[in-house]
């Protein structure tokens, strides 16, 4: 019985393997995935997101002169809308007054110093005039005896008179150099209270003058914006600022702008004058369209942790609608950059296009045989191409980039395009790089 089973074992195999080649002849064939073009109306565009802003607005700093220090006590809403004059912003400068009481005390003390030395001076210059005086006096008696005869006075007399004639004309001559001393280094000291009296004075009218701008007021209309700083923090109630920093600004509502980015990928052939739609984020009721007014001359990096580059351009809204919405600055805005429209038009999917040395092909199903054509591409969005020349409606276009992954020359499946696919409608990622 064994002799028999390994007989029938080589047998068995080849029916096995028989089978298995029957069963693979019968299973049909991968179809590749192509669209069948249809003419419709077509619209490409490309989604994006910015922020309102004001074309002009003025900037509203930290009161106060130099680099004193205040603390923000109080300031209106972000956002609010205010009057031209009206408060926005109030200051405490605690510190401020600390130095203008000092500076006060210096000054008290600069003039009773000042008075001190008057007086230093008034006096010693009186003790030189009494010296004088008597100095004076003694040289004239000294001078008439010095003069007299020696007959009518002793001889020792006479000599004693001319030695203090010399002695107190001498001392005249020191007392007279010491009054003129005691003016010149008097007056040099004085002046030198009077430099020290000037300096503590300006420091506090200055002090005086920062205490008195304390209040922030609107110099004209227009809505009250914050200013975030260097770490993306707006100013808040009680914290340490210093003259001159920048509080808030104050845009002209009258003149909108939007500021809008695009990633690179997808900004190309953005330019000035295409029109763009526009709406408030959640409010697509108060849409308008509006062209771009400025395109940025380089795209860049709008973070750190992020490398890709971003393009900006900007979108002016109109007076009338600006007015009529009452929108503020800062809001934000959703908008969709239409980059060609067309009422009868053929569009192919940016994945079915193929570009050697600048022509673009694609490739159309005939037959059951692969065609390569080439073709005239017009308006482009980021999942697809409107097509000026080079097809017909009907033609069976292949994705290639999909058929690819199933082989080349195997037989495909006409399918008819999706609903919406000749619309174009934009999506924030291209299905593949043009």
């Amino acid at each position: 019985m064994s002799l028999a089973i390994r007989a029938r074992g080589p047998r068995l195999l080849l029916l096995v393997t028989a089978m298995a080649l029957a069963a693979c002849a019968d299973a049909p064939e991968t179809a590749q995935p192509v669209e069948v073009l249809q003419r419709a109306s077509l619209q490409l565009g490309v989604e994006a997101q910015g922020e309102l802003k004001a074309a002009t607005a003025t900037k509203l700093s930290v009161p106060g002169q130099g680099w004193s220090a205040r603390q923000l006590v109080w300031m209106v809403a972000d956002g609010s809308r205010v009057a031209e004059g009206d408060v926005v912003a109030r200051f405490a400068a605690e510190q401020t007054q600390l130095e203008l009481d000092k500076a006060l005390l210096n000054l008290e003390r600069n003039t009773l110093s000042r008075a001190a030395k008057q007086a230093e001076l008034e006096i010693g210059g009186g003790r030189l005039d009494v010296d004088l005086a008597q100095v004076q006096s003694q040289l004239a008696i000294a001078s008439r005896y010095a003069q007299a005869d020696f007959e009518a006075i002793a001889r020792n007399v006479v000599l004693d008179a001319v030695a203090d004639e010399r002695f107190l004309g001498e001392k005249r001559e020191v007392l007279d150099w010491r009054k003129d001393q005691s003016v010149a280094r008097g007056g040099a000291e004085l002046q030198v209270l009077e430099a020290q009296r000037e300096t503590v004075a300006t420091g506090v009218r200055t002090r005086e003058a920062d205490l008195g701008a304390l209040e922030l007021r609107a110099p004209h209309d227009g809505v009250f914006v914050l200013v975030a700083n260097w770490s993306g923090e707006k100013p808040q109630i009680g914290a340490q600022m210093f003259s001159g920093n920048d509080l808030a600004t104050l845009p002209d509502s009258r003149r909108l702008e939007v500021e809008l980015s695009l990633p690179q990928i997808e900004a190309q052939g953005l330019a000035v004058g295409q029109r763009v739609r526009l709406h408030p984020a959640g409010q697509p009721e108060q849409a308008f369209e509006a062209p771009i007014s400025w395109v940025a001359s380089a795209p860049r990096a709008v973070s750190r942790n992020n490398p890709v580059k971003y393009l900006a351009f900007k979108v002016a809204v109109p007076d009338a609608v600006s007015r009529e919405r009452a929108w503020v600055p800062g809001q934000l805005f959703a908008g969709r950059v239409i980059l060609g429209e067309a009422e009868d038009a053929l569009s192919v999917p940016n994945l079915a296009i193929h570009s050697e040395n600048g022509q673009s092909f694609v490739d159309v199903l005939v037959d059951g045989e692969t065609q390569r054509r080439a073709v005239t591409l017009g308006a482009r969005g980021p999942a697809r191409s409107e097509v000026i020349e080079g097809l017909d409606e009907g033609d069976a276009v292949l994705l290639t980039a999909a058929a690819a992954s199933t082989g080349e020359g195997a037989n495909a499946e006409a399918t008819p395009a999706r609903e919406g696919a000749s619309r174009g409608e934009g999506r924030r990622r291209p299905e593949a790089t043009p």
